[in-house]
């Protein structure tokens, strides 16, 4: 995965390195301006097991602000936001490794250095009883439960 393009980021924007579970770093740009989540959507996406997208809805594509075909190929990674805590991604992966469903609220980094924020449900997709990848879905967020994540998800990054 590339580092953001700071030419698709407006001024002003912060720059940031993350690293993600593999350990692999990424330069990422961020921009306190929020997308709201759009009325009556759903954004759904598909991954194979390995977390690399697969399928994207137009409501992902609107949300994430890249193109379908910046995102098929990549790691669902490339939306990860620097407000995130690597061990929600942790717990994510732990569970839905396990059989399980995961539901969790995600801030998004966008193509354009901004934000969006979610309630994400992930199911794996299981056929003749192996796991082929996963499939999520996300809903817009109550403003209260993401005012609770982003305390929770502050709390976490400064321990």
């Amino acid at each position: 995965m590339e580092d953001m393009n700071p030419s698709d980021v407006g001024p002003g924007a912060k720059q940031h390195q993350i690293t993600y579970r593999d350990g692999t770093h990424r330069v990422v740009y961020t921009t306190d301006i929020e997308t709201p989540y759009p009325e009556g959507k759903l954004i759904v996406s598909r991954t194979d097991t390995e977390g690399t997208i697969t399928h994207v809805n137009d409501a992902f594509v609107f949300m994430s602000g890249y193109e379908e075909h910046e995102l098929i190929g990549q790691p669902h990674s490339l939306l990860r936001h620097p407000d995130m805590p690597a061990a929600a991604f942790q717990d994510l992966w732990d569970t839905v490794n396990s059989g399980a469903k995961w539901n969790g609220y995600v801030k998004n980094l966008r193509k354009d250095g901004g934000f969006y924020w979610v309630f994400a449900t992930v199911i794996p997709n299981v056929r003749n009883g192996k796991t082929i990848g996963f499939s999520s879905v996300r809903r817009k967020p109550s403003r209260n439960k993401v005012n609770d994540a982003q305390k929770l998800y502050q709390t976490m990054l400064s321990a």
